[in-house]
């Protein structure tokens, strides 16, 4: 066996050769089901013990279907020769920072032992310690408004700085943004994805990806080389509602992936919180659609926070911050208009965009303004960080806590 030892300084056993083929022969074995798996776990002992018994004795306790994949020749992985992805995946393991967690392993995330059919094997990069903290998830569309972009991180902060780990699926929008903001708070991150955890996707958050690798933690259950493929992500958004102690929707459609993870989260007992948006915007639809369906309402990160019981950011980190040397980010800082701002035509204009994106058609005939006063009052919004434009001449209000 050979030892590696995560940022913690805790000292685990990752598998040897031997051990590791055999995990692998079973987690990858087409046609055996996680709860099957488990069940000839708690039977026979090891994966070995498990390889070893005769046909009879599987099928006898987790049906023939499932003795016949565990007995089948072990399949390439990804195209790679069975033998040959045992010494890259060992060679992965290998490199700083690099884990591979099976079942037995004390360092597998506990809240993923109660699930169903928690995966035999994980790979994983980064803090070991975060897969075994409270957590809460953040996810959302892909295509986030300005404002959801910024509920996300100011959310994935505030419950950051309270203590809770953020999970996400590092996809485009909200996901991006969650990470983003509890890499900035106290607790950290840990992105869940859908490809091999050699792999970055998107190709854009390399970047990101790898602050979370430092600072924070990746998981993946797929084989190492495996790229992204669209059935791979429903799948990765089971683990991020098993992870967390809670999943929170900032934006969604009606048909996003993101309320799969609900369902999947309220199916496991996990809490389910939704914000609320404009009854206009089709990416409040989801979410609207998850509170009639008994999802909670939040409209500040104290909801979620009163909904575990625990104190507020503020409380829980004013130690903390004292002892960080990161400078403020003043983005997150409460502030009033300039003077300049709360008065004249640019007021007129924030007041007329109200919680829901317009044109510039709709706000000359709510503002009475003429096109020149209007795109000045505009552009001094911009200026602010009090509008964003969006695609197709909308504007949108950004709201600052």
């Amino acid at each position: 066996m050979t030892t590696a030892v995560p940022p913690t300084g805790q000292a685990f056993l990752t598998p040897d050769a031997e051990e590791l083929r055999a995990w692998l022969r079973l987690a990858h074995a087409k046609g055996l089901r996680p709860l099957a798996l488990r069940t000839l776990l708690a039977a026979f002992g090891s994966p070995g013990d498990v390889l070893a018994e005769s046909f009879a004795a599987l099928a006898e306790t987790a049906g023939a279907a499932a003795a016949e994949a565990v007995l089948a020749p072990p399949a390439d992985i990804e195209g790679v020769p069975f033998d040959h992805y045992i010494e890259e995946a060992l060679a992965w393991a290998s490199a700083p920072g690099n884990y591979i967690l099976t079942l037995a392993d004390t360092a597998y995330p506990q809240a993923l032992l109660t699930m169903p059919d928690p995966p035999a094997l994980l790979y994983a990069k980064g803090r070991l310690d975060l897969l075994q903290a409270r957590a809460v998830a953040i996810v959302g569309s892909r295509h986030a408004t300005p404002q959801g972009l910024e509920d996300a991180r100011r959310f994935a902060r505030a419950l950051s700085d309270a203590g809770l780990v953020v999970v996400s699926g590092l996809a485009l929008g909200i996901d991006a943004s969650a990470h983003r903001g509890a890499l900035e708070g106290a607790a950290g991150t840990v992105s869940v994805i859908g490809t091999g955890a050699d792999l970055v996707y998107p190709a854009e958050h390399h970047t990101l990806a790898h602050e979370i690798a430092r600072e924070g933690a990746i998981l993946s259950e797929w084989p190492l080389g495996t790229p992204a493929r669209p059935a791979n992500f429903p799948q990765r958004n089971r683990l991020i509602a098993g992870l967390s102690s809670g999943v929170l929707i900032v934006e969604a459609a009606m048909r996003s992936g993101s309320l799969i993870t609900a369902r999947l989260a309220n199916e496991m007992g996990r809490d389910v919180f939704a914000v609320p948006g404009s009854i206009h915007a089709p990416l409040s639809q989801g979410c609207h659609r998850l509170i009639k369906q008994g999802a909670k309402l939040v409209e500040t990160p104290q909801d979620v926070l009163d909904e575990f019981g625990l104190p507020s950011a503020q409380a829980a980190t004013a130690g903390a911050r004292r002892a960080r040397t990161r400078p403020a980010d003043a983005s997150w800082a409460s502030a009033r208009l300039p003077e300049q701002i709360e008065t004249g035509d640019a007021a007129r204009v924030l007041d007329a965009l109200g919680h829901a994106p317009a044109t510039l058609e709709i706000l000359a005939t709510r503002t009475e303004l003429d096109g020149a006063a209007l795109q000045g009052a505009l552009l001094q919004l911009e200026l602010a960080g009090r509008v964003a434009a969006l695609p197709g001449g909308r504007y949108t209000a950004l709201e600052r806590c």
